[in-house]
């Protein structure tokens, strides 16, 4: 039986710790001896708190536990919504996969509004009703679904403000 060295990892965090795996076996050497100096995201959620992570689940149908097929990858992120209220038009462009920016409308006060055909460009004056959550009606929250009270009456929006960065609506009746 041989015990050939195949690699030496060291640890990012403590430098003396140093993990050698062999042919047969694996032994650690160093202050930590379960360290196996490979971290299992890549992407620290200690540096980016408003980042979620948007994985598969970690159950099964039936309720036990999934293994890991791999490690965590940057594009199952995703973010805290940007809860777009009623207010001064401010956008925030946010990087997406690929070399895209997503738009985030933080606060607008312009909804395009479409009524037969003809589409106006209408002042938000209030948030009537949203069925997402109740709570978004008080705060003056918009989102996708939401009744709002326009200068061209009342509107359903039909855009997703906070991907998007504007707000599109319909006429009601």
């Amino acid at each position: 039986m041989r015990d050939d060295v195949t690699f030496v990892c060291r640890s990012t965090r403590p430098p003396a710790t140093t993990r050698i795996t062999t042919r047969r076996r694996s032994v650690a050497i160093g202050r930590e001896s379960g360290s196996t100096g490979v971290e299992r995201f890549k992407y620290s959620l200690a540096a980016c708190t408003h980042m979620k992570d948007q994985g598969r689940s970690t159950r099964k149908r039936t309720g036990g536990r999934l293994k890991h097929a791999a490690n965590k990858k940057r594009h199952q992120l995703g973010r805290e919504p940007a809860e777009t209220t009623v207010g001064e038009t401010r956008v925030r462009y946010i990087d997406s996969r690929g070399t895209e920016q997503k738009v985030r409308a933080l606060s607008t006060n312009l909804a395009q509004v479409a009524d037969d055909g003809e589409v106006v460009e209408a002042e938000i004056e209030d948030v009537v009703e949203n069925p997402s959550n109740v709570n978004y009606v008080r705060r003056n929250i918009v989102t996708k679904g939401a009744i709002i009270e326009t200068s061209e009456g009342r509107a359903r929006v039909t855009s997703r403000p906070g991907q998007t960065g504007h707000v599109n609506a319909v006429l009601l009746g």
